[in-house]
């Protein structure tokens, strides 16, 4: 954390024309090969009907929206972390975020990710699409105050490709039984007035 809070006051900043009282969002993702990233916040993001779909943690701090191009906008928020509920304040070092998703036979772990605390969103820019995604966050603070507990969000991502196959088999077999009714009504038609008893 010290180390990623010097490397936020060191860093330029990337969009000259952003509003320079909104801070960028430091994160770094975990593994092999670990890498420090900023991102600016999505402020006033909305998930409408249409195009997204939110799922909510059971205490209500974390949001998982999944978009229809596959990626995923997490957002949370520090008073539904309770009871107490925190307040934001210089004790706040950061955020922990872990995911994990199911597979055919066993559960697999994604990258774990280090947010810094000015962070109230993460962007999962490629999910798995027809697997069960558990994304877990826990505020981190400095001693002696305790960790509270992580919340966690459940969901799955349905696949584009998927989809777009399903509405025109839907459309398909919609019009081929139009037309198998047509054929039905006009067997019938000839059978009633056209041949000979």
């Amino acid at each position: 954390p010290p180390l990623l809070a010097l490397l936020c006051l060191g860093a330029a900043d990337p969009d000259p024309d952003r509003d320079p009282d909104e801070p960028w969002c430091p994160y770094k993702v975990g593994g092999d090969g670990a890498k420090l990233c900023f991102r600016p916040p999505a402020r006033g993001f909305q998930c409408s009907a249409r195009g997204c779909r939110s799922h909510r943690s059971a205490g209500g701090a974390l949001v998982a929206n999944v978009l229809r191009n596959g990626s995923v906008l997490l957002q949370w928020g520090l008073r539904h972390w309770g009871p107490p509920a925190p307040r934001p304040s210089a004790s706040l070092r950061g955020f922990a975020l872990n995911c994990s998703w199911d597979g055919t036979y066993t559960r697999f772990p994604c990258d774990s990710v280090e947010l810094g605390a000015a962070c109230r969103d993460y962007l999962l820019a490629e999910a798995h699409g027809s697997v069960r995604y558990r994304l877990c966050l826990r505020p981190r603070f400095a001693p002696p105050r305790p960790a509270p507990p992580a919340q966690c969000v459940e969901f799955r991502v349905e696949p584009a490709a998927m989809r777009d196959i399903v509405v025109a088999m839907t459309a398909v077999g919609g019009s081929i039984c139009v037309m198998l009714v047509f054929i039905c009504l006009l067997v019938a038609y000839i059978t009633e007035n056209l041949m000979s008893p």
